[in-house]
């Protein structure tokens, strides 16, 4: 059975590009995928599908939800 984007159509994809990027950076992940690119990074490095990476995605994307709410109550 084929996996699918279960994200396509939610976020523009410049939006979680910026949130993988975030979450690498975080990782220090950064200098090696900004000289070798995604292709090249191990399995190991950024988790299996849904691991480090995209677990820590939705964590910034929580964390940025949680900001943009308590800014609009100000």
């Amino acid at each position: 059975m084929s996996r699918t984007n279960r994200s396509a159509g939610i976020l523009p994809k410049s939006v979680l590009d910026e949130f993988k990027m975030e979450v690498a950076s975080e990782l220090g992940l950064t200098e090696k995928i900004e000289s070798q690119g995604w292709a090249n990074m191990t399995s190991r490095e950024c988790g299996h599908v849904g691991g480090r990476i995209g677990g820590s995605m939705v964590k910034a994307m929580i964390r940025r939800a949680e900001e943009s709410l308590k800014n609009d109550n100000l």
